[in-house]
């Protein structure tokens, strides 16, 4: 597990952490607009759309040890890369890049082997651990960084001039990588290549024991797996959303760019809290209702983010808004990977229905940031932002309504076991 989380987190640093906890540095450094940049995060959801469901049937028959590791080497190859601060041609092709290795070899492979250790019943406690495993790394590299960037700002980064700018955050891009490659050794000796021990066992393990067409026809059968589809589609909007959190604090709020990095860290210190959390009470009081609370929750937070009228400075409703909002985000990636289990789904076809899940699911990788960057462009300043959260809110209200409707479809009038497609009913003793 400890391997599966560094795995987890480090692959997505550099696409996602530096522009996450750092962005208006980045579009300065960078020279972009935030509709460029919310472009070139376009391309990576396009290649990652592309790149996830042929990854389904690849976790199905390989060794995640392998596939991890080379994921996460080749991704550290492109931070050095992205540490040379390349044009806006550059930005876009390493983003692209970024979308094929931390997608490829690497998604499906991830939650098949986190299924496989949770068993039958801990599939709450398996994400959960997973998730809340990864933003412990990520909340502390991103304390870290933000951390170092005030050390080379003391008086602010708003007197410095492009050059200390552009040292500051190449001293980040590197630290990312240098974060990757070193998770992507630990995963090389860490991880096994799953064939068991015994060997009575591993005279009959034979992972291509099944045509991958069999395996798409098989997920594609299932209502539920595309259910569970539209639910992490609203999820990962909300997450893709908190991108914006530290613009939003600055242009709404008027606080500093070190002090907005701060206020981020902080929420992002909700994710395992939130993770492991959430994925523990979906053990006990069933994953599909914990996912229409967090829903509940965030559609809340993100509301009020539309209404409120912010106050100078540094405001507690801010800081608490932020929080109420990333518990509830984080705790739905605790939660939404283990629905295959609440639903039922074979197992030996879980990296299939992972790349079907997949492909549709972050599919917000593709239109959120640019969405954004159009809206925020269009009307500057707080009403872009309110705009923006009206536009979140919007998916989380679906998202509550698609979660109660997988819950009535599961359980009915109480909880049961869902049939396989085939119309036997699954048991926890397999």
């Amino acid at each position: 597990m400890l391997g599966l989380v560094l795995a987890g987190e480090a692959v997505f640093a550099l696409p996602f952490h530096v522009t996450r906890f750092f962005r208006p540095t980045v579009l300065e450094v960078f020279g972009l607009s935030n509709l460029e940049l919310g472009t070139a995060q376009a391309v990576y959801g396009i290649v990652a759309m592309l790149a996830y469901f042929p990854g389904g049937p690849l976790a199905d028959r390989f060794s995640a040890r392998k596939l991890l590791a080379v994921s996460l080497w080749a991704t550290a190859a492109g931070g050095l890369y992205l540490s040379t601060f390349p044009g806006y041609v550059g930005v876009l092709l390493v983003w692209g890049f970024f979308g094929l290795t931390t997608i490829l070899l690497f998604w499906a492979a991830l939650i098949r082997a986190t299924r496989d250790w949770g068993g039958d019943d801990e599939q709450g406690r398996a994400y959960g651990l997973l998730d809340s495993g990864r933003g412990i790394l990520a909340a502390g590299l991103a304390s870290i960084g933000a951390a170092a960037f005030g050390f080379m700002f003391p008086e602010g980064s708003a007197a410095a001039g492009m050059e200390e700018r552009q040292a500051a955050l190449r001293m980040i891009i590197l630290g990312y990588t240098v974060v990757t490659a070193g998770c992507g050794v630990f995963v090389w000796f860490a991880l096994t290549d799953g064939r068991p021990a015994d060997e009575a066992e591993a005279e009959q393990w034979n992972p291509d024991r099944e045509p991958v067409m069999a395996h798409i026809r098989e997920v594609l059968r299932l209502p539920a797996v595309w259910m569970t589809a539209l639910v992490v589609i609203c999820a990962y909007v909300a997450y893709k959303g908190f991108d914006n959190y530290a613009l939003y604090a600055v242009q709404g709020w008027g606080v500093s760019p070190e002090e907005a990095a701060r206020i981020t860290a902080i929420g992002a210190w909700m994710r395992p809290i939130g993770a492991l959390g959430f994925g523990l009470l979906g053990d006990r009081y069933l994953v599909s209702r914990m996912t229409m609370v967090c829903f509940a929750m965030l559609l809340v937070s993100q509301l009020l983010f539309v209404f409120v009228e912010p106050a100078p400075g540094i405001a507690w409703l801010l800081i608490s808004n932020i929080l109420v909002g990333s518990l509830a985000m984080f705790g739905l990636r605790g939660l939404y990977f283990a629905l295959l289990e609440e639903a039922a789904v074979p197992d030996a076809v879980t990296g299939t229905a992972v790349g079907l899940v997949s492909v549709l699911g972050f599919t917000p990788d593709i239109f959120v940031s640019y969405a954004g960057g159009v809206i925020l462009d269009a009307s500057p300043g707080l009403a872009g932002h309110r705009h923006y959260f009206a536009f979140l809110a919007a998916f989380a209200a679906l998202g509550l309504a698609t979660s109660a409707v997988l819950y009535r479809r599961l359980h009915g009038a109480g909880p049961r076991v869902p049939e396989t497609p085939h119309g036997e009913a699954r048991t926890k003793g397999g």
